[in-house]
């Protein structure tokens, strides 16, 4: 996957692309990925696709100057100026997003719902919001405590602790915490990084109303023993427009953008 940089503002908004098809498929990667995380799909693409994939705020090579905010529109800005730097048709785009990225698609599809083809979510965050995430990244007096915490983490070590012992979270849970706090740049990078993305907060009964109305495919694709995101959370989003959703279960665990999973991916796109 080929690397280019964009001027935005005060910012250089790294991204990659890839492919020489007619059809624009945009890609949105996880917590702490970048861009490259789609270069496995550059060779299933073959003459049907170009990949564009854009690293977010405070990942990847991107250098974001416009401080924690960073919205659905602003990031519309980006993906026309760089459709209009490749020439790309812009008729139609196609949106894959993974873990995070899924909830950028599905804010992307509230803004531009005219321009979207297909959605393919990968592990999607976004289909229900998260109570800490919520706290930490919407509420004023959380996301202070959350800085705080950020800043002198040893409560939450403690708080953690004790909330595995009595079972209040799984080990997946733990071990995320504990690999977030030990060291004070992943903790400045984490507080960025959440703060900076909580305008990406998808309505998903809106979004199931553009689906429906728009006959919008839908492809989402989840591990089988993936503790992070559960496919549970697809059950209720696809009750409302099962004419449109297709549910496939891999058997891996969050970490589904791998070579052996490339193909299904990209069959995903093309069904």
């Amino acid at each position: 996957m080929q690397s280019f940089e964009l001027l935005y503002k005060s910012s250089v908004i790294r991204y990659g692309k890839a492919g020489h098809g007619k059809k624009l498929l945009l890609c949105f990667h996880g917590y702490a990925q970048s861009s490259q995380s789609f270069s496995i799909l550059e060779k299933k693409a073959g003459n049907d696709f170009i990949i564009i994939a854009i690293d977010f705020p405070f990942h990847g090579k991107t250098v974001w100057n416009e401080g924690l905010d960073f919205t659905a529109s602003n990031l519309v800005e980006i993906i026309f100026e760089i459709i209009k730097i490749h020439a790309v048709s812009d008729s139609k785009l196609c949106l894959m997003g993974f873990s995070m990225g899924g909830r950028v698609c599905l804010s992307l599809l509230e803004q531009i719902p005219d321009k979207i083809e297909k959605m393919v979510l990968i592990a999607p965050d976004g289909l229900k919001e998260s109570f800490w995430y919520w706290l930490a990244a919407h509420n004023k007096t959380g996301n202070k405590f959350f800085r705080q915490i950020m800043q002198k983490p040893d409560f939450l070590v403690s708080l953690s602790k004790a909330a595995k012992r009595m079972k209040l979270v799984n080990q997946s849970v733990f071990k995320f915490i504990s690999y977030y706090i030990h060291d004070k740049q992943v903790r400045e990078d984490l507080y960025n990084r959440w703060t900076t993305m909580h305008h990406f907060r998808p309505d998903i009964k809106h979004i199931q109303k553009i689906i429906s109305n728009k006959k919008i495919p839908v492809r989402l694709l989840y591990g089988e023993f993936d503790r992070v995101i559960r496919y549970e959370r697809a059950q209720k989003f696809i009750k409302k427009i099962k004419a449109y959703c297709n549910l496939k279960i891999a058997a891996c665990g969050h970490l589904l953008l791998t070579d052996e999973n490339a193909g299904t991916i990209m069959s995903m796109l093309r069904d």
